[in-house]
């Protein structure tokens, strides 16, 4: 029976595409998915055995790099006197957002992006249906190798307004792995958002501010 390598993310988004009706199933395609470990001889270096940790454990990384913003973003804003906001996680992104914040009025659907500081990544691919959230953004958290949170990038407009960019018009993400023929198919609901359409690398408290406006 043919088996397929490849990350649980890609599974999972494989997984969902097919629920959505976004991709037919090929017949030729294997049935059985394993998880993708890196082969060849072990890395050289630190920094090799950081990159290929990233690549191996992405949905890992995804969760932790998650929670620990949330709680970094409550814990600054209990520090800045503010302790009504509620937070919401989604189990997976079929609604274009990973977390809904809301703070008095203001409702955030948020799509969160993890990317290494260090690392090349120009682009993210962004879930159009985010469109459709009343005020939804897209922040882009830069880490270190060890998973700290060193800055942040914002896309997204004020409080109570739609995503400024109309995203609809950008290149249409593909999956990262190509299926049985070796194609790369699209992902119909999504699109690639390069990082030059984000504003540049802010602090936390100016996340706060963007997200929710005025804070004390």
């Amino acid at each position: 029976m043919n088996r397929k390598s490849a990350t649980f993310g890609e599974f999972k988004d494989y997984t969902l595409a097919v629920a959505r009706g976004e991709h037919m199933v090929d017949p030729s395609e294997p049935k059985v998915w394993c998880e993708q470990i890196e082969g060849g001889e072990p890395a050289t270096s630190a920094a090799a055995t950081d990159a290929n940790s990233h690549y191996i454990h992405s949905t890992l990384r995804e969760r932790i790099v998650e929670h620990v913003f949330i709680g970094d973003a409550l814990r600054r804003l209990w520090q800045r006197g503010v302790t009504d906001v509620e937070v919401l996680r989604s189990e997976f992104d079929a609604g274009g957002y990973d977390l809904v914040m809301s703070y008095r009025q203001v409702v955030r659907h948020i799509q969160l992006k993890t990317i290494l500081e260090d690392g090349k990544a120009a682009r993210v691919s962004v879930n159009l249906k985010l469109m459709e959230k009343p005020a939804g953004c897209v922040i882009c958290i830069m880490v270190s190798s060890k998973l700290e949170l060193k800055s942040f990038r914002w896309l997204g407009d004020a409080p109570g307004k739609p995503l400024l960019l109309n995203i609809t018009k950008l290149k249409v993400t593909k999956y990262t792995k190509g299926n049985a023929k070796g194609t790369k198919l699209e992902r119909p609901n999504h699109r690639v958002v390069p990082l030059k359409r984000f504003e540049p690398p802010v602090p936390l408290d100016t996340v706060l501010e963007l997200l929710f406006g005025p804070l004390p």
